[in-house]
């Protein structure tokens, strides 16, 4: 009887533990989009950058350098 009452304890443990990654597989964030502190202030100074028209279209930079 023991064995039996194991087996059921075992399967509903590995329903509870399927359910729980079928939860986290669902709300799992890509590692790739995660932004560190650095990508955050490049980012700034992206945005700074293209406001005030400092960025230049690599088509124009191939240009200017031959390409």
């Amino acid at each position: 009887m023991t064995e039996a009452i194991d087996a059921k304890r075992i399967a509903d443990n590995l329903e509870a533990i399927r359910g729980d990654l079928n939860y986290i597989k669902k709300h799992m964030v890509e590692a790739d989009s995660i932004m560190t502190e650095e990508d955050y202030e490049d980012l700034k100074e992206y945005r700074k950058e293209k406001k005030s028209g400092k960025l230049i279209a690599h088509e124009k930079v191939k240009k200017e350098i031959g390409l």
